[in-house]
């Protein structure tokens, strides 16, 4: 018995390290191979590999499956682009993107709570409308719409989706419609402040929408916590918070050293 046990363990040990291992070459090699190579497909296929279990069912949950790993997706296909945008030569912003992605995976992926949750969507939203506005800057405004959509509707539902709403269709499809209105209304002045010569590149309309995120889950928790006796004063704190930090984000901070 004690030598299952062991043996048991040693396994443990032994699939735990190797999960590590993996889990640091692909946030590594996805930024390295997209840098070297000057194309992002390359570290999109290695992203897109990494999650081969979503695609390993009947076709009948494989849809399922998409928009249920949607949040992985729009992190690692992020962190991919913002890589390939930030240019081919080796710069700072690289190396930030490979530790962020690898703590990503190895740290915040895999927690489960509901502040977690709330946390891997946040994530999301900002690395997702960071990539999309810089990807669809010189394109259509069409194009930032759609991956706004997207980016709002998976992270509204990541949430969701760990409560116990049977049914969150409708309340997913408005917040991706709303992601896709403030995107639309960024998208003709589109601000993006620079760090100096690290590469990193931060849209304005990544940190609106971020904040937004918070503010529009912590409504919804007030009004299903408080129900029938919800007040707005449940909420009036975060929402006047969200508001003025937006608001100064706008006033104060629209005079950006590069502009889309």
């Amino acid at each position: 018995m004690a030598d299952f046990v062991f043996a048991r363990k040693s396994r443990n040990i032994a699939s735990s390290t190797v999960h590590l291992f993996l889990n640091i070459l692909l946030g590594t090699f996805a930024v390295l191979v997209t840098v070297f190579s000057g194309n992002p497909i390359l570290g999109i296929v290695l992203v897109v590999m990494s999650k081969w279990r979503v695609f390993a069912v009947r076709s009948r949950y494989l849809w399922l499956n998409i928009k249920s790993n949607l949040v992985d997706f729009i992190v690692g296909i992020s962190v991919v682009l913002l890589a390939y945008y930030a240019g081919s030569t080796l710069l700072p912003v690289h190396f930030i993107l490979m530790a962020l992605y690898v703590i990503w995976l190895l740290v915040v992926k895999p927690m489960s709570s509901e502040t977690a949750t709330l946390v891997q969507s946040m994530v999301a939203v900002f690395f997702g409308i960071t990539a999309s506005t810089i990807a669809t800057a010189n394109l259509d405004s069409i194009a930032s719409v759609l991956l706004a959509f997207v980016v709002g509707y998976a992270a509204c539902r990541h949430v969701l989706s760990q409560t116990d709403t049977k049914d969150f269709t409708l309340t997913t499809l408005v917040c991706g419609l709303l992601f896709a209105e403030v995107a639309w209304l960024c998208h003709t002045w589109s601000i993006v402040y620079t760090f100096g010569s690290t590469g990193i590149r931060i849209p304005q309309v990544a940190i609106i929408l971020t904040i937004f995120a918070f503010v529009y889950n912590y409504a919804r928790q007030a009004m299903i916590k408080f129900q029938d006796d919800f007040r707005f004063r449940n909420i009036v704190g975060p929402v006047l918070f969200g508001i003025a930090l937006i608001g100064v984000i706008v006033i104060f901070f629209s005079n950006p050293i590069f502009n889309i």
